[in-house]
């Protein structure tokens, strides 16, 4: 069957490669928000120990965060991520002339997608987020200021690695899949922080980073 299911995939990404990244990652970040939602859940009742029973303890899907969160998947990671692995790829080899699974090659790719695609990605979805929410652009700057550093911070320490693999054996057409299947974690990881709301450790990370910008005015 997962044969059947992946040889139905590599025909249509042949086919239509932009239509098939753009559904596959409208598909995966939709049930990894849906883990997501119950994750948080579980949490929720497990942190407040709840002893409700019937339909109020029930697990509900949030239908309309779902389909928000999968248009995300939709419209930015599917079509932005597509053109950002293929154009990174020709970029380092044509323009740099690295040799393709050098250590350099490799090193130079985690480099540009931390330093470019990561944090423009992170926010992007805390802004595109929070709009949908029905937040005003000062709540959404408020929600940015919050959790973009501890996201950033805490998602470099991953995401480096993930990406080594990606780069050196993944082919070029798979590594926006490859990544979409960590995002199933990275989503719950994302609602986790999220619900966090104003934790301390998370005004460790905001203080840390008012101190660097203090430091680094001109």
């Amino acid at each position: 069957m997962l044969l059947k299911v992946w040889n139905w995939y590599q025909k249509c990404l042949s086919v239509n490669p932009v239509k098939t990244q753009v559904i596959s990652s409208a598909v995966l970040w939709g049930i990894g928000d849906l883990s997501a939602q119950y994750i948080t859940h579980s949490a929720a009742n497990n942190r407040l120990q709840l002893s409700l029973s019937g339909s109020d303890a029930k697990f509900r899907v949030n239908w309309n965060r779902l389909a928000v969160t999968s248009m995300f998947g939709f419209g930015f990671v599917g079509p932005v991520g597509h053109l950002w692995y293929e154009g990174l790829d020709k970029f380092i080899r044509l323009k740099l002339q690295l040799m393709p699974k050098s250590v350099r090659f490799v090193a130079t790719k985690v480099a540009m997608d931390g330093i470019i695609f990561g944090p423009l990605h992170l926010f992007v979805f805390f802004t595109y987020m929070g709009l949908c929410a029905g937040k005003k652009l000062p709540q959404v700057k408020e929600d940015l200021k919050r959790n973009y550093v501890p996201a950033l911070i805490l998602e470099g320490g991953v995401w480096p690695v993930v990406q080594v693999f990606n780069f050196w054996y993944v082919p070029v057409k798979y590594q926006l899949l490859y990544v979409n299947l960590f995002c199933l974690l990275d989503s719950a990881f994302l609602s986790w922080l999220e619900q966090q709301k104003d934790a301390p450790w998370k005004k460790w990370f905001a203080s840390f980073d008012s101190t660097n910008e203090k430091g680094g005015e001109c």
